[in-house]
């Protein structure tokens, strides 16, 4: 388990990290997210004892990374795939990590092998891709067999089918009771791969909950209808005082609303539907809903279609403003 107790880093005046306190639980993948700034990397450095905490603590197994005699038997780590000696060969690479850990030599091919580098283990890493560079990051991690595994944008430079390998990897080892913490921006990715979340905004903690509820606590969800007998069916609405809002393209949407309930209505008054189906916000945006005042660094020129900025008539029959509902979430 990781275990992080009041952790507090400043440089001068800046305040990278704020009082942060979590664990990072076995046999699940924990997703680390947060925006630009946010403190992400600087966490990660202090728990590999690479950046010295101001306040507070953090603790692998119960103890700081620096008491771990043979740490890569302990937690292996992907921070910066670059971090590797470009004279070295692949193979040379992961053996000079394997012997200062007391780790056997057979274990180096093993993880090439692993990790798809087994032909080219005779390389120099200077030469490699972006993603084959990764790819020998993520080898050292696996080095020690260790328990915990801890990934900085691992999915950085890989192609598609890298991508799905390491996300089956990932699953795999937690399936295996290993803890896995793993940061990212992209967060297509992270819904498709992590079962629980921490978030943090400016160093500070923001959420600390599985993927499903903070999906749930941070989006709106609602039921999108079409039907052909649009009146009808609002009168219908309007009579069982079901609030609802009539988009601009011809649907009508009910917040939190049930569709079992809601096609046993419709089909009640002999209502015909070409549309019932549930609708959920993506992870990116409940994300975005959560950081919103947390962000440090804003882009501008670029115009991004606004949310709605006040709540719209809802059950009234009249055609609401069309404050862009339409456009959010996505079906489930």
């Amino acid at each position: 388990m990781i275990e992080l107790e009041g952790l507090t880093k400043h440089y001068g005046s800046k305040v990278a990290v704020d009082h942060l306190s979590f664990q990072v639980r076995p046999g699940v993948v924990t997703g680390f997210l947060g925006p630009n700034g946010a403190g992400k990397s600087t966490t990660m450095r202090m728990l590999l004892d690479l950046d010295n905490p101001t306040s507070g603590t953090v603790r692998i197994d119960g103890k700081h990374y620096r008491e771990l005699a043979e740490p890569l038997k302990y937690i292996g780590a992907l921070l910066d795939a670059k971090a590797m000696h470009g004279g070295r060969t692949a193979y040379n690479n992961l053996l000079c990590l394997a012997e200062s850990n007391r780790i056997p030599a057979a274990r180096v091919s093993e993880v090439l092998d692993t990790v798809g580098l087994s032909a080219v283990a005779k390389k120099k890493a200077k030469g490699f891709s972006l993603g084959m560079g990764q790819r020998l990051g993520i080898a050292s991690a696996l080095l020690g067999d260790p328990e915990i595994l801890m990934f900085d944008e691992p999915v950085n430079g890989l192609d598609p089918e890298g991508i799905h390998w390491i996300r089956n990897l990932m699953k795999q080892l937690a399936g295996e009771g290993r803890t896995i913490f793993v940061s990212s921006h992209l967060m297509s990715e992270m819904a498709l791969t992590a079962d629980h979340l921490i978030v943090i905004g400016q160093g500070r903690l923001l959420a600390d909950t599985s993927m499903a509820d903070f999906i749930r606590q941070n989006s709106r969800s609602f039921v999108r209808l079409r039907s052909p007998q649009w009146e009808r069916l609002m009168d219908v609405l309007n009579q069982n005082s079901v609030p609802f809002l009539q988009t601009g393209d011809g649907a009508i949407e009910i917040d939190n609303g049930k569709i079992e309930a809601l096609g046993e209505l419709a089909a009640r008054h002999q209502l015909v539907l070409h549309e019932l189906s549930g609708q959920q916000a993506s992870l990116e945006e409940a994300f975005m809903q959560m950081t919103a005042g947390s962000v440090e660094y804003h882009a501008h020129g670029a115009s991004t279609p606004a949310g709605p900025t006040a709540p719209p008539d809802r059950g009234s029959g009249r055609r609401a403003p069309n404050w862009g509902a339409h456009d959010r979430g996505q079906g489930v």
